[in-house]
């Protein structure tokens, strides 16, 4: 299996540095690199290049003109993998995320396993995500597969992992396949829910797998939730998760009520626990009044004019159009 490795940075070019030690430390080490730079001002650039020296061709270096956030930066990263047609699995991580030695040939075997179990190959593969102090990080918790048929269950666990519905863009392991099939994360969601609504989307009506045995470290500031006084960036949570439920094909509808529900929940513990609460309730009206007023617009309209190159551009527009052509 081909493997695409691709790491999404900004301004963290000390905790890049440790992330691309890591992947070059691989007991199996992937085929290839990608980073993306999305428009760092701190020097993270200059540590790219040096990284990237030791994986010759094998290693490149997308450096945007602007910050387009998490979901820009993957989705260019996951285009330009995608558009070598020998990539089987695209590796995705934020520059905070060091992977243990063993996380790709974990990840790997447990495939394996999967595959010699059954007929129907895995769409997405998520690692096991732990914290600094060695606990599990509580953001990066994959969710279960809610109505896994007991075959399916059966299935994951003597694999060694549990059927998964979605999961984070912390470690996550994507077929290049399905990802040429469904499309590319929404752009235009910039941060937040993003990962959710993608892996979502690949996932349905698709097999999922969390392999525990597959290990990496997110080092954030603090282990804890992202509900936990998220400050200005609460704004994307509202506006990008009501754009899941009202504009994304990801959830079966059913799903949809559950997630609504649990969302609903959420937001109220959120607003509870402020520390600045009238800064959330503005994050909350204003993205509950931009949610509704606009839907996402295309990726590759956001992307325009940000310093893709024009390689990973044409890839883009090619997957754009071969997903709406899917949908429409």
């Amino acid at each position: 299996m081909r493997v695409t490795a691709v790491l999404v940075a900004y301004n963290r070019k000390e905790l890049l540095r440790e992330s691309l030690e890591a992947l070059a430390a691989q007991t199996r080490r992937p085929d290839r690199l990608i980073v993306v730079d999305n428009a760092s001002d701190d020097g993270t650039d200059a540590v790219v290049d040096e990284m990237l020296d030791a994986w010759g061709t094998d290693g490149r270096n997308i450096r945007l003109d602007k910050n387009t956030g998490g979901a820009g930066g993957f989705a260019v990263g996951i285009a330009a993998a995608v558009a070598d047609p020998e990539t089987d699995w695209v590796w995705v991580m934020d520059d905070d995320t060091v992977p243990t030695t063993t996380a790709l040939e974990a990840a790997l075997d447990a495939h394996d396993r999967y595959r010699e179990s059954g007929r129907d190959a895995l769409a997405v593969m998520g690692s096991r995500v732990l914290w600094t102090d060695g606990q599990d990080h509580p953001m990066n918790t994959p969710k279960s597969k809610i109505r896994a048929s007991a075959a399916e269950r059966q299935r994951a666990q003597r694999t060694g992992g549990m059927e998964i519905r979605s999961i984070s863009f912390v470690s996550a392991f994507l077929r290049a396949a399905r990802v040429r099939e469904v499309g590319l994360p929404i752009a235009d969601y910039f941060l937040w829910n993003d990962d959710f609504e993608y892996s979502a989307r690949l996932l349905r009506g698709a097999r999922g797998l969390f392999v525990p045995e597959s290990v990496v470290t997110h080092k954030t500031k603090i282990r804890g939730s992202s509900d936990q006084d998220p400050g200005p960036r609460f704004y994307y949570e509202v506006r990008n998760k009501i754009w899941v439920f009202r504009c994304s094909d990801a959830l079966h509808g059913w799903e949809k009520v559950l997630y609504i529900g649990a969302t609903g929940r959420r937001w109220l513990r959120t607003l509870l626990a402020a520390k600045h609460r009238g800064q959330l309730l503005d994050c909350l009206r204003r993205g509950w009044v931009d949610a509704w007023a606009a839907k996402p617009r295309p990726t590759k309209d956001v992307l325009r004019n940000t310093g893709v190159p024009i390689d990973v551009m044409v890839e883009l527009e090619r997957i754009t159009a071969r997903e709406h052509a899917r949908v429409g």
